[in-house]
């Protein structure tokens, strides 16, 4: 709306989700008049300067690339792909909400669902494999034991760890200090009362 906004014109912008539509209004310069379709519109920068810091910090990508994406993901996050781009003195963008498409489904998972599990897994199987390589290449075998004996019991003491792994107290003592800077392990509460807690 920023990008694209007619300064010269006091019209106020408004962005306006109702119960079957999402609404956008903005005062504008008109390059042309009527309905944009992304097949066979020309995109006309109205405001350049502004659109090159918006693209500078990322937050922005090429001229006309706005529309084409609407019209592309419009069916699947809106449930129609019924959508106005009017180009007018006034922007008009329209885009309908399918409440049907919002219901939950059958199986008890509704749109949220739909959307986000496949990405969430997505996301949580590239993050622990990045996780595992990165302890695999950094956590010895003997620190990989210290994990788990403080997970089987948070309140092993270092001499119990030593006498179990067969190494000095110093050794534990470095391989635990190693640990917290990976920030895989921590002490709560005190050195004597305290427990060591796994960070997930």
């Amino acid at each position: 709306m920023l990008i694209h906004r007619e300064y010269t014109n006091a019209f106020p912008s408004t962005f306006i989700i109702y119960a079957d539509r999402l609404e956008v209004k903005n005062a504008n310069r008109p390059h042309s008049y009527g309905q944009l379709l992304p097949t066979d519109f020309e995109p006309f920068p109205k405001n350049p300067h502004i659109a090159q810091i918006f693209t500078q910090i990322g937050r922005s990508e090429e001229l006309g690339t706005g529309i084409r994406k609407v019209y592309k993901y419009a069916k699947s996050y809106a449930g129609s792909a019924n959508i106005s781009f009017m180009e007018e003195d006034v922007f008009v963008t329209k885009v309908p909400l399918d409440n049907a498409f919002f219901e939950t489904s059958r199986d008890g998972g509704g749109i949220n669902e739909r959307i986000n599990d496949p990405v969430n897994a997505t996301v949580n199987a590239t993050v622990n494999a990045t996780v595992n390589a990165t302890l695999n290449a950094t956590v010895s075998e003997r620190q990989k034991r210290i994990l788990i004996e403080v997970n089987l019991n948070k309140n092993i003491t270092i001499a119990q760890l030593a006498e179990k792994l067969s190494v000095s107290r110093d050794t534990v003592l470095r391989d635990m200090k190693k640990l917290k800077r990976l920030n895989l392990i921590k002490r709560v509460g005190s050195d004597k009362l305290g427990n060591w807690d796994i960070i997930d």
